[in-house]
């Protein structure tokens, strides 16, 4: 049994999709104003990995993650730049798709902008002024009215006593309590504006993805994700503004992925503490970053190291020289093993991708143990497990020698290397051992093996 950690019962709860076999999940996607960082990259890479796993047994996945494109931010970044704004959205969408790609991250079923569901957005906000939940201030804004939905603060678990503590009310603002939010804005001059039976304006950022939510999977699906600083004030309201316009439960599990820090802070645009996916991944490779963000546990802080970043590198580099010399159509294994049994139990507590990837390093030793025997039919059948479960996190989809030798232009090095071969040949120890040295002084590591000289970037 699958068991998932669920904000909101605060306990880790078994996986029972509404629809057998099915299940329905919703995360809440980027703001496009600027490039992502490695926060983002890691609530993608989460997600991607729940998606493979599930598919992996079994389930049919339908998996939406919306763009935000109309946003206060995005508004000032885009006069700030003197852009249009769907051409500044579009640019940041084209960059978060390509670094999501470089990470392994597959694309989601859906991936919904807000400004193509204006009017469903509209027509939630209408049934929430319609039912009392909402109304329409003298400044024309329409809000939502949270002590007007008993079980508002359920999921952060905070009273309204607690929110009320250092609430206020901005100059502009024309709402009946500090707390009530904002689900309909009326037309600034110089922002974009649609219109609606609350007269022109633009949605607020909750209602978004309450709206696309319900339009892609319907008013009620089985789980909603997102980073954890979402949990408050956003999903918060999301829950409000669903069940209060539906009138049944929004989403049955809520998973959160912890922040990654840097320097000991949260990584945030707005504290301009962060690194850019597109910076990390001109530094390092794609499939290294991924294992990094999957090498602690999706709930738990994780802290940017390089040193762990070359750890993880290093790790890779073992996983793959384990496949590095079996047959790609070897048979599978015939039937579950001790490793596929171990993987799963960690797999189903929660997504444990730490536990996962040690039993990946255990299935590595019984390959070259299998080497080592003289069976190489076991180790091809347990190369083909390793692969199966790699799979399964996103992992050691490339063949061997392509990350171990990396990218580029390799006709260089292969010169060296047949130049070493050819002096050790010729038993001139010094001008091999030179050529070695070179080859080291360049990043390349060499094996010398029975059927000739391997090398790969160290």
């Amino acid at each position: 049994m699958l068991k998932i950690y669920n904000t909101l019962t605060r306990a880790k709860d078994v996986l029972a999709p509404l629809e057998p076999g099915h299940v329905r999940l919703y995360v809440c996607g980027v703001t496009v104003y600027d490039r992502c960082h490695l926060g983002h990259g890691r609530v993608f890479v989460v997600f991607d990995t729940v998606v493979r796993y599930l598919r992996h047994l079994g389930y049919r996945v339908t998996y939406v993650r919306n763009i935000t494109d109309i946003d206060d931010k995005i508004i000032k970044r885009a006069q700030e730049n003197g852009e249009d704004l769907k051409a500044l959205t579009d640019r940041y969408i084209a960059a978060m798709t390509e670094d999501a790609g470089a990470l392994l991250v597959g694309p989601p079923d859906y991936e919904p902008r807000a400004t193509d569901h204006i009017d469903h957005m509209t027509a939630m906000i209408g049934r929430l002024v319609d039912k009392g939940y909402a109304y329409q201030a003298d400044n024309g804004d329409v809000y939502y009215g949270v002590r007007r939905f008993p079980r508002y603060g359920r999921l952060s678990g905070r009273t309204l006593d607690d929110l009320k503590v250092g609430a206020r009310v901005e100059a502009d603002e024309a709402k009946d309590d500090p707390l009530d939010f904002v689900l309909w804005k009326s037309a600034r001059p110089a922002e974009p504006a649609w219109a609606s039976r609350f007269g022109a304006g633009r949605p607020g950022w909750h209602i978004e993805c309450s709206a696309m939510a319900s339009h892609c999977l319907g008013n009620h699906f089985d789980i909603h994700g997102g980073g954890l600083d979402l949990t408050f004030p956003h999903h918060e309201n999301e829950i409000a503004q669903s069940e209060a316009a539906n009138e049944e439960p929004f989403a049955n599990t809520w998973m959160h992925v912890g922040f990654v820090r840097l320097n000991g802070e949260k990584m945030a645009k707005s504290l301009g503490n962060f690194h850019t996916l597109r910076d990390l991944l001109a530094a390092h490779d794609g499939e290294v970053l991924r294992y990094f963000l999957l090498a602690s546990h999706y709930r738990s802080p994780l802290n940017y190291d390089e040193d762990a970043l070359a750890q993880c590198r290093e790790a890779l580099t073992r996983l793959y020289q384990a496949l590095k010399d079996a047959p790609v159509d070897a048979p599978p294994v015939a039937a579950p093993s001790e490793h596929h049994a171990r993987f799963h139990a960690a797999m189903d507590d929660d997504f444990n991708t730490p536990g996962a990837l040690a039993v990946l390093f255990e299935l590595a030793h019984a390959i070259h143990r299998a080497r080592e025997r003289g069976e190489p039919a076991e180790a091809g059948r347990l190369a083909q497990e390793l692969r199966s479960l790699g799979g399964a996190l996103g992992l050691l989809a490339r063949p061997p020698t392509v990350f171990l030798q990396g990218a580029g232009d390799h006709a260089e090095i292969e010169a060296l290397v047949a130049q070493r071969d050819e002096a050790r040949r010729a038993r001139q120890w010094a001008r091999s051992d030179a050529l070695r040295d070179e080859l080291k002084a360049r990043g390349i590591l060499l094996e010398d093996t029975p059927g000739g000289t391997v090398w790969r970037r160290g």
